[in-house]
């Protein structure tokens, strides 16, 4: 790969890691607590194993991206490739579970009798909000990253034939 080829891929790598990076830390602060019916109740972000899940494929995903920044690029692109499709399926999957446990809080389920949980916990609820919009600018960007990625691939593999 020349120079043209793999700056875009280092520099979506790096906005990607920064994503995954940021979702994790506003979802590791997400915390709140509210008075009900004079009990308290505290919602944290460990209390749901979906958002757990999404914590670890976060920092993960960042770990990872940050030691693929210091391979060089022209003699390890098969297994950084095969990597980049698991790591970003396990993003993809995260994302999609979190949203769904997101979209319960905030809106409940009025068939199964559960209550919405954000307009008693709001700053929990923002915090896992913005958590998720970086995971959604993260997906984008390592979707990106493969497209380009297998991009080069092809081209590389067409070159040589």
């Amino acid at each position: 790969m020349n120079k043209s080829q793999w700056i875009p891929i280092i520099v979506l790598r790096v906005i990607a890691m920064a994503s995954t990076f940021v979702a994790a830390l506003l979802m590791l602060t997400s915390h709140d607590s509210a008075k009900v019916l004079g009990m308290t109740f505290q919602a944290k972000y460990n209390n749901s194993p979906t958002l757990k899940y999404f914590v670890i494929v976060c920092i993960i995903t960042t770990v990872y991206s940050l030691a693929t920044l210091f391979i060089p690029p022209k003699k390890s692109w098969r297994p950084v490739l095969v990597l980049d499709v698991i790591v970003t399926s396990f993003l993809i999957s995260s994302f999609s579970a979190a949203v769904g446990v997101g979209q319960l809080g905030k809106q409940g389920n009025s068939h199964a009798g559960w209550l919405p949980i954000c307009g008693q916990v709001p700053k929990f609820c923002h915090h896992v909000s913005a958590s998720l919009i970086a995971g959604f600018v993260a997906v984008i960007f390592y979707f990106l990253l493969l497209l380009f990625s297998l991009n080069n691939v092809l081209n590389l593999v067409a070159f040589k034939a």
